[in-house]
């Protein structure tokens, strides 16, 4: 395992580094190996467990999504006085 130096002068407290394992599966990841990034500053063992954790972020997004625009709706359903009220819905696009 890596350390780096993490503080003051007087103090020499040492901290894992954050490309010593696998983001997801926390498999130690070797001097030599390739190390697979995501988003920055996560690392992978490979390919697959990148793959997997980009899975896991779009589906936390969908259900984060799902659930904001239900609660808009539900929110705009309480607010509504007119209840015939016509709404348009389409694409727009701006060049």
């Amino acid at each position: 395992m890596s350390y780096y130096y993490a503080g003051c002068a007087d103090h020499h407290h040492q901290e894992p580094h954050f490309l010593d394992a696998c983001f997801l599966c926390r498999k130690p990841l070797g001097c030599n190996s390739d190390i697979f990034m995501y988003r920055g500053n996560a690392p992978f063992c490979s390919k697959e467990c990148r793959q997997e954790q980009i899975e896991i972020d779009e589906a936390k997004e969908k259900s984060w999504k799902r659930s904001s625009s239900s609660s808009i709706r539900k929110t705009e359903s309480k607010n509504s006085t007119t209840p015939n009220k016509t709404v348009r819905t389409g694409t727009v696009a701006v060049a």
